[in-house]
């Protein structure tokens, strides 16, 4: 591909070289680049790519995209000079892969809960109504039914319209992606054509990239100000962040809420630790996920699903039918009437929101256990949570998620989540300062995660709930650089088993 094709409507500052030169593949490192590449020089967070423009030329690249000139320019290469070369890189993907996004009906989801929840799910709906779709989340990314591993909540432009291409020729006809707050401030989704975006909510995440939640809260909005004409908008009005995403959008607005009037408008009745009947826009269902924020998820599911098309009459019933993602309130029974609780809230109100869900559903007595095909009373059932905080991240959110979690749970076990190249210990230690004196009593600290879960099981008796909090869907911990196979509800499935 020509050069100058890749670089339609990316702004150019300046070019110096061959406009027709031919451009075999799209890098930003610089180890990466072979033969024929058009390298860019993008400044990030750990490192500078303009660092490593010599390299990138000796192993290759042809051109080089840059917001600073090398002092020594290589004869036979060509030197973009732009503005931002983050941008630029995902326009220029977008160019290079034939603007696959265009050909797709994309609908991006974003706010820090509830993202993989409501992606996955929308994904599952379409798929099962007939449609040929792809999915860019968390979990996994699945084109058609093909399922690929995810590195990133968002992935980088190149990979990202690879993927986009690939539905693109594999037939889909709507895609589902999960937008970050990092991809957008990266300019990860640049160049790419959204046909709606849906905001889930935004509580504190992120701080340790993001400084403060008015920055948080902008990149998220950033997202909704950049829709076309022709997409929607849909937010969370029950959110006091919700009606700002829509302030300068110029998309068609919509809104859905369980406290306040919208557009979708949803009530839980009853609610089960099997499922929930709920209410929307005055229509009964019954779903079979459970809690508030779930309900919420449904109504972002239900809204989507209308504003694409979906045909209305038949909607409730097929999301009826949808269970929730992988590491989303996932139930493990134990034999000896224990049940378990696998989930991946890592922030302080993704935990408090699960943890009143399942306050709410033992208070509701007696909880019916279709698994086991009995009933367990939960008059005198005690919750025991098992949880940490990864490392390298906000730390600032540490004391808040013990605190959440001793507040509303009867026995705690603060243990080590992805301690990364921090010490454990340490991070256990900034979790207690959350702890009250008086409540200290309730709160056991274990460093090792599968001992932590191991405790809370022997601990536990018939008709106790265990919820297990932070990891979720990953099957992994990273300690000191090394990724160790760990998967929550394999070890806590083992460790029911064993009792």
């Amino acid at each position: 591909m020509k050069i100058k094709e890749i670089l339609v409507n990316c702004n150019l500052m300046e070019f110096i070289g061959d406009k027709d030169i031919d451009i075999a593949m799209l890098s930003f490192d610089s180890r990466e680049v072979k033969e024929g590449a058009l390298f860019f020089a993008v400044r990030g967070t750990q490192s500078d790519g303009h660092n490593y423009i010599g390299k990138a030329v000796q192993n290759g690249a042809v051109a080089v995209v840059c917001e600073t000139l090398p002092e020594t320019l290589q004869e036979g290469v060509s030197y973009i000079r732009v503005d931002n070369s983050a941008y630029v890189l995902g326009v220029a993907a977008a160019n290079f892969f034939d603007n696959p996004s265009k050909k797709l009906k994309l609908t991006g989801v974003t706010g820090t809960n509830g993202k993989t929840t409501i992606a996955t799910l929308l994904y599952r709906l379409f798929t099962d109504a007939g449609f040929v779709c792809g999915l860019l989340s968390t979990i996994e990314n699945i084109v058609d039914r093909e399922h690929i591993p995810s590195t990133h909540t968002t992935p980088d432009p190149i990979e990202l319209n690879a993927l986009l291409k690939k539905m693109v020729d594999c037939h889909c006809e709507y895609a589902f992606m999960e937008v970050s707050s990092h991809a957008v401030d990266q300019h990860r989704i640049a160049g790419l054509h959204f046909t709606g975006g849906i905001f889930t909510n935004l509580t504190h995440d992120h701080l340790d990239y993001h400084k403060t939640m008015v920055n948080y809260r902008n990149a998220k909005k950033k997202f909704f100000d950049d829709l076309p004409a022709d997409a929607f908008a849909l937010t969370n009005l029950d959110d006091r962040n919700g009606s700002v995403m829509l302030q300068n959008t110029k998309a068609k607005k919509l809104s859905y809420a369980l406290k306040h009037d919208a557009d979708f408008k949803g009530m839980v009745m009853e609610s089960h630790f099997d499922g929930m009947l709920m209410k929307v826009n005055g229509t009964e269902m019954f779903t079979r996920l459970v809690g508030n924020f779930n309900a919420s998820n449904i109504l972002a599911i239900y809204g989507a699903a209308i504003a694409l098309g979906f045909k209305q009459e038949e909607l409730l019933v097929e999301i009826s039918k949808l269970q929730s993602a992988n590491g989303r309130f996932n139930m493990v029974y134990g034999d000896n009437g224990v049940v378990g609780i696998i989930d991946y809230a890592h922030t302080p109100d993704a935990l408090e929101n699960v943890l009143k869900t399942i306050n709410e559903v033992m208070k509701a007595e007696p909880v019916h256990h279709s698994t086991l095909n009995s009933q367990l009373s939960t008059l005198n059932s005690q919750l025991y949570t098992v949880v940490g905080c990864g490392g390298n991240r906000d730390t600032t959110k540490r004391p808040e998620m013990a605190a959440v979690a001793v507040r509303l749970s009867d026995r705690v076990i603060l243990t080590s989540d992805n301690p990364r190249d921090e010490e454990p210990d340490e991070i256990i230690r900034q979790m207690r300062e959350g702890v009250k004196e008086e409540d200290r009593h309730k709160v056991l600290s274990i460093t090792d995660r599968r001992e932590a879960i191991r405790t809370a099981v022997a601990l536990a008796r018939k008709g106790d709930i265990i919820l297990i909090a932070g990891k979720g869907h990953e099957d992994y911990q990273i300690i000191k650089g090394e990724k160790r196979h760990f998967d929550d509800k394999e070890e806590l499935t083992n460790a029911l088993k064993e009792h």
